[in-house]
């Protein structure tokens, strides 16, 4: 592991040392000569890695060695940000200061006194450096290192995620129908309404992958009118988990002050109604606390269902579980065919003869377990040469120590990845088992810890992350989450490995760990557990962690989106300022409501996560973290207040702003940040604050977007300046005050909207809000947006008529709320045409009050809400008039204060099932 840590950061290294705008800033702070000798050294070293690599798994003194030489590297690296962060403070004085002064200055203060500070500070270091570097380079003799060529590593691969869940899943067809009867069939053995469906087995077998079929089957998903499924993991909360499940049965976020309360709402969710459960991953053994959970679930209809992944058999004993059915390894047939189709994208070796002797070797060494033959088999996609699969049938990583913990399979898979790969991946032992990983946030800590050096200039370090985290998807480092495609986990074996392969520069601190502060002085990256209330005497030792990069407040339980958490003020002021090297500061969610001063002279920043605190404004020199790229404050209800200085954040990337209400105006300067890629919340104002065509200079804005304060823009060619169709938009708010008198112009606001139109390419989600003009745009339905699936239209009270949504050909969700102008609903919205909103899922109306009639479907267009699951009318008194046809995957109908006889109109020749919710 320190290999590859070191190598990747060698190479940074070497590269900022290479680079001329470096040289000329070390002359001039008089430390030139020092840092050409550590560069030269540093080249000797690299030569001798790639043979420190191989050594490092059977020899303990090379690795020993190798972590040496990786302390030395970020002692090295954090020296040269020294010198790069000192030259950028000066350019922006400079810029800053008028020329007269700035030539006086210049005159009266020799250059070798304003740059004698720094020099003194960093010459001692750099010759400690330097001799530490040349005593390890001494010692490559005794250690037996010899410089060798790098064999190259195999990162180009196929596409192995294009592969569905389902057909990577082979021999498992006798326990999927045995399960899917258990399921789907009457338990008359059950005294209950509910009764449990166990998947156990060891780790690694396919446990989870089997829970996630089965909750995915067609005939589950329609069988069961309620879906949740919860990872638990080692924290057995009770409290916790009703509160997730509370959480995705009603779609609403309570807060509730006392167990008995919650599952009092809980029991009146799941009342009647016959639901399925998947717990993955218990190990909590207590039946007490079980009997707690279960309480609400007396309530649910016959026939529910509680599928529980384990691998502690004793846990399904104490709940009164006679014969089990384990989950057996795959057989040694099944096993081959899973291992060929991931290594050579087929179930059998019938076209490589030549490589079926080494494939049974290896699946005889992965012991039939599913999670170490799709790593295997991914390991080795892209080779077909027989001498590549020798080497990994007699690697030595099978006969390691700790294989009962580690699986040699999963450890072999990580060994052959690529150096950069290696860290980004041991990087993740900093999150708890069962995390939920969103592949944005990560890329983004990724960078900011300098893991990302793309070496095509024209790839940016985020395009770079997120190849890098396609890639180690694909050879099953993460795994797609169970219950949202859209967010990843790492299974528990893969977890495990990311700890052992951490070693001493990461540091999971978690809740009831104790360590010294000689121990904690070595590790760099460190994250520790949100919980309730995190005390100073719990972190008083981390004084002594002067070389910590990172700190990072994570969640243990699976979703922490709610809860208060309480962080001593004392850690803030007495612990953080002595933290001088860190670049990643994570204390979100905490009840925090100021930020103190010492935050602007943690120089090294590159990333702060303030979000969901209680802060009301950032302090003025945040302008001073001239290396900040990340800056997050989402969900900070009480900001109001940003400082002035933030136009002094060049390299500022990406700010958050989302969900920040009281915050009503953005700083001076900030359209000058010409990196800024996003930039969430945009407040446009009057005549002195932030104009909608400052945006022309944001040339790179992409990914989410709220523009704000539309009335207030002074004219169309201003809103056309802002190019939002040369920008990669993904989601665009655009809102207008929500107050309307004689002062709004209609034809204005058309001609402004007119001119706001996105990018047709990338635009996913749309919403308007509160526009004050009679039509809406034709863009809006434009069926170039083929990849918009989600519009809401809210509180656009002048509008008469609504724009052709069903065009667009991939719309999955519309929401139309507060039209208070529009009549009837005509054939406008489908554009006559037969096969329109072919894909939309979701239909809401809401707030319509002169709404009458609806035109749109009629015998001859019923077709076209095909794919209809939930359509919602409320709040709708005139209306009278609507007549379906037909909606065959409709699921949900709700119909709520709207006219007589509207009801019996849409239920009549529908065939559904008229629930509590009609």
């Amino acid at each position: 592991m320190a290999e590859t840590l070191a190598n990747e950061l060698l190479k940074v290294l070497v590269k900022k040392l290479t680079d001329e705008a470096f040289k000329r800033v070390a002359r001039a702070h008089g430390i030139y000569n020092e840092l050409k000798e550590l560069k030269k050294t540093l080249s000797r070293i690299q030569d001798l890695l790639q043979d420190a690599s191989q050594k490092e798994v059977t020899h303990k003194s090379v690795k020993e060695w190798l972590n040496a030489l990786q302390h030395l590297a970020y002692d090295i690296d954090d020296v040269l940000d020294d010198v790069a962060t000192e030259a950028m403070r000066r350019e922006l004085t400079l810029q800053q200061e008028p020329a007269a002064s700035t030539s006086m200055v210049r005159k009266l203060i020799p250059s070798c006194c304003t740059n004698f500070s720094l020099t003194h500070r960093l010459s001692p270091k750099l010759d400690s450096i330097n001799r530490d570097l040349e005593n390890l380079e001494k010692r490559k003799t005794d250690l037996g290192l010899l410089k060798i060529d790098e064999k190259p590593k195999y990162t180009s691969r196929r596409n192995e995620t294009s592969l569905p869940d389902g057909s990577s899943v082979i021999g498992r067809e006798v326990e999927k129908e045995k399960l899917l009867n258990k399921l789907l069939g009457d338990d008359g053995s059950s005294k209950e309404n509910f009764s449990i469906v166990p998947i156990v087995g060891m780790g690694g077998v396919g446990k989870t992958t089997l829970a996630r079929i089965l909750y995915n089957h067609t005939k589950v998903q329609s069988h069961f009118e309620l879906h949740v499924w919860i990872c638990v993991s080692d924290d057995f909360d009770v409290f916790k988990i009703s509160k997730t499940m509370f959480q995705d049965v009603s779609n609403e976020n309570k807060n509730f002050e006392n167990l008995n309360q919650l599952h009092m709402a809980l029991t009146n969710q799941l009342k009647n109604k016959r639901f399925l459960l998947v717990l993955d991953d218990v190990w909590h053994e207590n039946e007490n606390d079980w009997e707690n959970l279960v309480r609400p679930f007396h309530s649910c209809a016959p026939g529910s269902r509680i599928i529980m992944t384990t691998r502690k058999e004793e846990l399904l004993k104490n709940l009164h579980f006679g014969h089990l059915d384990s989950l057996k390894s795959l057989s040694h047939e099944d096993a081959l065919s899973l291992f060929a189709l991931h290594a050579l994208g087929v179930e059998n070796f019938n076209s490589h003869t030549t490589l079926k002797p080494h494939g049974e070797g290896i699946v005889k060494k992965c012991a039939g377990l599913p999670l170490a033959l799709k790593a295997i088999g991914r390991l080795l996609g892209t080779r077909t040469n027989v001498e590549d699969w020798e080497d990994v049938l007699n690697s030595e990583i099978w006969n390691l120590e700790n294989s009962d913990k580690i699986v040699p399979a999963l450890r072999l898979s990580y060994h052959d990845l690529s150096a950069d790969l290696k860290q980004l991946f041991a990087y993740c032992s900093l999150f708890p088992k069962d995390y939920l990983f969103d592949k944005e946030e990560l890329v983004l800590l990724w960078m900011a810890e300098g893991f990302l050096s793309p070496s095509n200039a024209t790839k940016s370090p985020e395009r770079l992350g997120q190849e890098y985290f396609e890639i180690l998807l694909s050879r099953s480092f993460f795994q797609h989450a169970p219950n949202d495609e859209s967010l990843f986990i790492m299974h528990d074996l893969m977890n495990d490995l990311a700890m052992l392969v951490a070693e001493e520069f990461f540091l999971r601190f978690d809740n009831h760990m104790k360590i010294g502060t000689d121990d904690l002085a070595k590790y760099r990256h460190m994250s520790f557990s949100r919980e309730k209330y995190v005390g100073y005497h719990k972190f008083e030792a981390f004084k002594g962690a002067k070389s910590l990069r990172t700190l990072l407040a994570v969640s243990i339980d699976v979703d922490q989106i709610w809860g208060n958490f309480f962080l001593s003020s004392k850690i803030l002021v007495d612990l953080l300022p002595s933290l001088t090297l860190l670049r990643v500061l994570s204390l979100s969610r905490f009840r925090i409501t100021e930020v103190p001063e010492f935050i602007g002279g943690l120089k090294h920043l590159r990333y702060l996560n303030l979000s969901r605190t209680r802060i009301k404004a950032l302090p003025e020199n945040i302008g001073n973290l001239y290396n900040l790229q990340t800056l997050i404050v989402f969900g900070c209800k009480s900001l109001t207040k940003l400082p002035e200085s933030f136009s002094k954040l060049k390299k500022l990337l990406h700010f958050d702003t989302r969900d920040t209400p009281l915050l009503e105006k953005l700083p001076l300067g900030i359209g000058e940040l010409g990196s800024l890629q996003t930039l969430t919340r945009i407040i446009i104002e009057g005549d002195d604050g932030f104009a909608i065509n400052e945006l022309k200079g944001l040339t790179n804005l992409h990914g989410k977007v709220s523009l704000e304060g539309l009335h207030k823009v002074q004219s169309a060619k201003h809103a056309r300046e802002a190019n939002l169709s040369l920008k990669k938009i993904t989601g665009l708010k655009l809102q207008w005050v929500d107050v309307f008198d004689g002062s709004r112009m209609d034809t204005h606001e058309e001609e402004v909207l007119n001119e706001l139109k996105p990018n047709s390419h990338t635009l996913k989600t749309l919403s308007v809000v509160s526009y004050g003009g009679t039509q809406i745009s034709n863009w809006v339905g434009d069926c170039s947006f083929h990849e918009l699936v989600n519009v809401s239209i809210r509180g656009c009270k002048r509008c008469t008529s609504l724009p052709p949504f069903g065009l667009l050909p991939s719309l999955k969700r519309l929401q139309i709320q507060g039209m208070d102008e529009v009549k009837i609903i005509g054939l406008e919205l489908t554009g006559n045409d037969v096969n329109a909103f072919r894909s939309l899922e979701v239909l809401i109306f809401q707030d319509m009050s002169v709404w009458e009639g609806w035109s749109t479907i009629n015998e001859g267009s019923a077709a076209v809400f095909t794919c209809l699951k939930e359509l919602s009318i409320i709040s709708c008194p005139k209306l009278i008039n609507v007549s379906l046809q037909a909606l065959p995957s409709l699921k949900v109908l709700k119909i709520d204060r709207c006219g007589d006889g509207v009801l019996r109109s849409l239920v009549q020749g529908l065939h559904i099932r008229c629930g509590e919710e009609l």
